[in-house]
């Protein structure tokens, strides 16, 4: 068996609550981790946010090495 490097590709349309455009783009950025809600209670409480739902829109395979 070989073992191979792939470089993914991953989109998301993450649906936030948040104070304003900037807060939601910023907070979806830092707490998305691997297509699901990173955030703890405390963290959605000091930031007042909370990411409603995260759904994968793109995944593709774009290159892969030896």
């Amino acid at each position: 068996m070989k073992t191979y490097k792939v470089l993914l590709h991953r989109d998301y349309v993450v649906n936030i609550d948040a104070k304003n455009e900037e807060e939601a783009m910023s907070l979806a950025e830092f707490f998305i981790a691997g297509g699901r809600d990173a955030s703890t209670e405390k963290e959605r409480e000091q930031h007042s946010f909370r990411i409603n739902e995260i759904e994968m829109v793109t995944n593709d395979a774009f290159e892969v090495e030896e």
